[in-house]
Formats: C-alpha cells, sequence, structure tokens
C-alpha cells in the first residue's frame, strides 16, 4: 500500500488538532457546567461530541479554512475560523435543543464554541510565534530596516519566514516617536536615523534596508541615509513602494539605490478626470514614438483608454522596442505604427489624413545640443520644418489637441537645439491664432534615462573604468524622471491655453558635477576621476525655464506654469532658403531672440 503524500498529511494537520481542540472544549463546558460532577454526565454526550465534529469538518472543508491556505495568523484565517465556529455552534445548538433526552446541556455549545475558538487562536498563535523567531541562521547576512510602516513591516516577516532569504532582520529604525515602543516580530523598533552608528555598532549589520516609500521619501532623507551607510560600511538596499510591487513584499524585491531615488520629488498629483476627458476615446497620435520621450507618451497614454493609439517614428527600431513594451509583441504589422519621416510634408499629411487623430503629442525632434551645433541646417529641417509639416498636417485633419514638446533650452536660447526648439513655440503659437484646435507646447528640462542623456554617459563612462568626463564643474542642469516629465505633458494638454508654452516646475537644478559623484559613489567605484573638458559652443552654465521678459502664470496646476510667446507666422519659415548651414542658423538665432513685447 503506497505511503500518504507529505502534503496530505500536512493538510489534515490543523484539521485534526482543531478536532482535538473541540473534543477538550466540551468537555471542559460540560465540567463547568456540572462544577466537575461526572456523575451528571449525559449518556448522549459522545453523540453531541460526534455532531460538533462532523459539523466542524464540513463547513472547514467546504467554506471554511481547510479549503484554502492562508497565512498563518492574518485576518482571513481569524475571519474564515470566526465563521466556521459559528456554523458549528448554531446547528449543533439547534438540534441539541430538540433531542430527548438532551446530548449536553443548552449551555454547552455557547461555552464550548468560546473555548475552541480561544484556543484555536491561541495555537496558531503559538506556531506563528516560532515560525517567525529571528536569528535563525548564523550565516545571514544582519539587516537594519528603516521604516516601520506597512513595508517595513512586509520585508521584515518576509525577511525571517522566507528560507530562501540569506538575510535577517536585527532591529528597526523609524523617525515616527510614536513607533519608538514596537516591536515587529519580534524586531524592537531602536531609534531613529540619528541612532543608525549605535544600532549598527551593537548588532553588528553590514546591510542597511530602506523600507519608507520610495520615490516619495525625499531625497535629503535618502542622501542623509547613504552617506551614513557609506561611513559605516553598511550596504544600502531601497524597497520600492508596496503599489509597484506584484503581490506581497519579498526580500528580492530590495534593490540598489539609484539616483532617480535620490531626486525624492515624489509622486505627481493629476487631475484624472481632466486628462481622461481629452485621451479617453480619442485617438491619439504621438509622434517620435521610438524616442525615451515619445515611448513613454505612449505608455502614459494607453492608461487613459484612448479608441485608438498610432505611434509614428522613422526609427523602425525604436517602434518595435514601444511596441513590444506597449502590447507585448514587436510585430510592427498592425495598424498603431507608422513608419514616416516628419521633413516630408505630403507624407504628414497622408498620414494625418489616414489616421484623423484627435490627439497629436509631437516628440519627434534632433536634441544632441553638439551635433547641432555642428550641423545646424539639420536642426532647421527636422525641428523648424518638421515640426511645421506636422502642424500643417494636424491643422488640415482637424486635430482638437496639438501639444508640441519643447525644452528648457528654448528660454532665452544660446544654442541651435534652442533656436530651433524656440521657434517650434513660435509656429504652434501662430497656428492657435488660426481658429480650431487647441494647440499648446510643454517645456522642459533634461529627464533621467533618456537616451544620450548626461546620465546615461556618465554611467558607461564609469562601467569603463573612467573618466568621468563635466564640462565645466559649476553647470547646472533641471532633472526630472521621464514618468514625471509624461504625466505632466498629459496635464498640460488638458489644462494648456490655446498658443501658450505650458512650463514644467523642474524644482532645483543640480550641478553636474554633484551628480556624476553621486554616480560613482552608488557605483562603488573609488578610483573613477572626473576631468573638466570645457563649456561646448551654444552650452550654458545653468539653464533657464524662462525667457527675460516672460512673465510665468498658474495654469491650475501647481507644477504647471505657462507664458506667452510671440507667434511666428509660417510664411516666414516654410519658404525659407538658405545657402548655407551658416545663414540657416542665423535665421533661426534672429527668429528665436524676438523680444518678448511682440507677444501677442
Amino acid at each position: 500500500m503506497p505511503a500518504t503524500p507529505p502534503d496530505a498529511l500536512a493538510r489534515w494537520r490543523w484539521p485534526a488538532l482543531d478536532v482535538l481542540i473541540w473534543i477538550v472544549a466540551v468537555a471542559l463546558a460540560v465540567l463547568l457546567r456540572f462544577d466537575f460532577r461526572l456523575e451528571h454526565v449525559s449518556e448522549g454526550l459522545p453523540l453531541f461530541v460526534g455532531l460538533v465534529v462532523v459539523l466542524h469538518l464540513v463547513t472547514g472543508f467546504t467554506v471554511g479554512p481547510y479549503a484554502i491556505g492562508h497565512v498563518m495568523g492574518s485576518l482571513e484565517e481569524v475571519v474564515d475560523l470566526l465563521r466556521i465556529i459559528a456554523l458549528t455552534v448554531v446547528p449543533a445548538f439547534a438540534i441539541n435543543w430538540f433531542t430527548s433526552p438532551l446530548w449536553a446541556p443548552r449551555s454547552v455549545p455557547l461555552i464550548g464554541g468560546l473555548i475552541a475558538i480561544l484556543a484555536m487562536f491561541g495555537a496558531r498563535f503559538v506556531v506563528r510565534l516560532r515560525t517567525t523567531r529571528p536569528g535563525a541562521r548564523e550565516d545571514a547576512e544582519r539587516v537594519i530596516v528603516f521604516g516601520a510602516g506597512r513595508g517595513g513591516r512586509q520585508l521584515i516577516r518576509s525577511l525571517i519566514t522566507d528560507p530562501a532569504s540569506q538575510m535577517a532582520p536585527v532591529a528597526v529604525l523609524d523617525d515616527d516617536p510614536a513607533k519608538r515602543r514596537w516591536s515587529i516580530d519580534g524586531i524592537r523598533v531602536r531609534g531613529g536615523r540619528g541612532d543608525l552608528a549605535s544600532v549598527a555598532h551593537l548588532s553588528g549589520a553590514t546591510m542597511l534596508a530602506v523600507a519608507v516609500a520610495v520615490p516619495s521619501a525625499s531625497g535629503e532623507l535618502l542622501n542623509e541615509l547613504r552617506e551614513a551607510a557609506a561611513a559605516l560600511d553598511l550596504d544600502l538596499r531601497v524597497l520600492p513602494p508596496t503599489r509597484d510591487l506584484l503581490g506581497s513584499v519579498r526580500h528580492t524585491d530590495l534593490r540598489s539605490l539609484d539616483l532617480a531615488d535620490l531626486l525624492g520629488r515624489g509622486e505627481v498629483a493629476l487631475d484624472a478626470d481632466a486628462i481622461s476627458g481629452t485621451i479617453s476615446g480619442k485617438t491619439v497620435l504621438v509622434t517620435g514614438a521610438g524616442g525615451s520621450i515619445g515611448s513613454e507618451l505612449c505608455r502614459q497614454v494607453a492608461r487613459f483608454d484612448p479608441r485608438r493609439l498610432v505611434m509614428l517614428d522613422r526609427d523602425e527600431s525604436g517602434l518595435h522596442a514601444t511596441q513590444l513594451t506597449l502590447a507585448g509583441h514587436g510585430l510592427l504589422d498592425g495598424d498603431d505604427t507608422v513608419l514616416a519621416d516628419i521633413r516630408d510634408a505630403a507624407r504628414m499629411h497622408e498620414v494625418m489624413n489616414d489616421i484623423r487623430p484627435d490627439v497629436v503629442f509631437h516628440a519627434a525632434a534632433l536634441k544632441h545640443l553638439p551635433l547641432l551645433e555642428s550641423y545646424p541646417e539639420e536642426a532647421w529641417k527636422t525641428n523648424v520644418l518638421g515640426t511645421l509639416n506636422v502642424l500643417k498636417a494636424a491643422r488640415a485633419a482637424g486635430v482638437e489637441v496639438f501639444v508640441n514638446i519643447s525644452t528648457d533650452k528654448a528660454a532665452n536660447p544660446s544654442s541651435v537645439l534652442g533656436y530651433s526648439k524656440r521657434l517650434t513655440e513660435r509656429l504652434t503659437a501662430h497656428e492657435a491664432t488660426q481658429g480650431g484646435g487647441r494647440y499648446v507646447s510643454v517645456r522642459f528640462g533634461n529627464v533621467l534615462g533618456s537616451r544620450g542623456s548626461v546620465i546615461t554617459a556618465f554611467t558607461q563612462q564609469i562601467e569603463q573604468g573612467g573618466p568621468v568626463t563635466v564640462t565645466h564643474p559649476d553647470v547646472e542642469r533641471y532633472f526630472m524622471l521621464i514618468p514625471e516629465a509624461c504625466q505632466l505633458v498629459l496635464q498640460s494638454a488638458a489644462i494648456g491655453d490655446d498658443g501658450r508654452v505650458m512650463v514644467l516646475d523642474m524644482g532645483e537644478p543640480m550641478k553636474i558635477l554633484d551628480v556624476a559623484r553621486t554616480l560613482i559613489s552608488l557605483s562603488g567605484r573609488r578610483d573613477i576621476e572626473i576631468t573638466d573638458t570645457g563649456l561646448r559652443a551654444g552650452e550654458k552654465l545653468t539653464e533657464e525655464l524662462f525667457a527675460p521678459g516672460e512673465a510665468a502664470e498658474s495654469a491650475g496646476h501647481p507644477l504647471v506654469r505657462c507664458v506667452d510667446v510671440p507667434p511666428l507666422p509660417d510664411s516666414e519659415v516654410g519658404t525659407r532658403r538658405f545657402a548655407s548651414a551658416k545663414e540657416s542658423e542665423a535665421f533661426m538665432r534672429s527668429a528665436a531672440l524676438v523680444p518678448m513685447e511682440n507677444a501677442r
């Protein structure tokens, strides 16, 4: 005869224990009822015990905790136990009431049920306490958990109970004084961030796990913890917000700190109703959909349930990558991808007439400042004429909302990139004067993780062993996260006034030198040098969000302001022909620097 499988035996452990608890509970209830005098016990008592056992097992395996697995001692298990006790006591009480003679005194089902539920809770508490007892592995890495909130509690339980974890929590820190007396699964809260050094010394910890809600944790807090951990030679890990995790927190969710965490800009509060009113049920076209901003715009737009989302780019590899993230495949054989070049005016009209978009996000552009300084005619052809082609085609197709993606380099521009993007703002403002539809521009600075960004360059230089090159030690730039920028672009599309430039709040600028040092520190390398290469042509020490004379006004969102720019008639652009690159650069410079007195 084959042996009973171990999992089958395990499944019957708790039912068997609970049956034993019921037998003892009924016996105690009877003894209490008769003041421990056994001569009054009825001969029908075994029948009553059998009835209780049968009712308990039937309900337990149908609607109770034996029908589905629960986390030991969880609220779900407690509710299920209360349910099956009730479903056992009530029928047993009714059946016993109408038996003659009584199988057991009428109070026994109630008293026995109370004793049984207390004993079942107690048994599970003892088992959970034993299985979550810390310090079971001598070779585990000793971890201090910073943050006694929900994420911290779940992390501690995972570290203690997961047999695959090679980490053991030894202390908890939290800046909330109300949590100082807490104990989480036997791990005491030992103080706040100021106590890190002493707690690390006494506990022998080698890792600090930050379980506050990153990125809602301030960059200042994370920087302070990073520096303190480095001084104590502690490995620093962070836990992403629980909303970003699939299921419960696990020790494998801990990751290394990155630059995005240190920005600490927090979540963007969006007016979802306004954005949904702009996008939901509409046909949306995104140009430059294969780029960093364009692809993220596609992902953000998809969240608001458009009727159709069309991605346009001249880079087939970029389109393939974007489709892969959105649809889970890169077949490129559907009507959601369009291979086209915005320099081709006829092609733009063809695409717009075919798709008939309600909303257009124009993100296609050339953006690398040094290259455009060397080849200004390319900025003219793509950024200026290409944008004009998209604008005219959108107007002819009856687009309701047109959003031109600009850059902070368009404010008081000093480079070919800035000149060309300033002209796109002016062209968009002019199109708004032609009636029908709403045409706005959105201006923001550098985004972390975008292709070709300084962060990408620094990371590659660090991986290659250095040196990390900065153009000047005093250069400052605005930074934000790609999802944050794109969310605010959607917000601007919903609230932007016709013809105006919406300027995103970029926070405080960061020194590029500090960014380089932070990335080197995060890499764990100590032998990477930083060298200065000198400012490049057209490059500023500090970027500006507003040009001199631009009067910034509230746009109806705390992270968005708006300004006017002087419209530029398309007739002054579309008919221009230049004999040399210098001529195109000279025209862009003069047109970009038109004083604000000419704004409408």
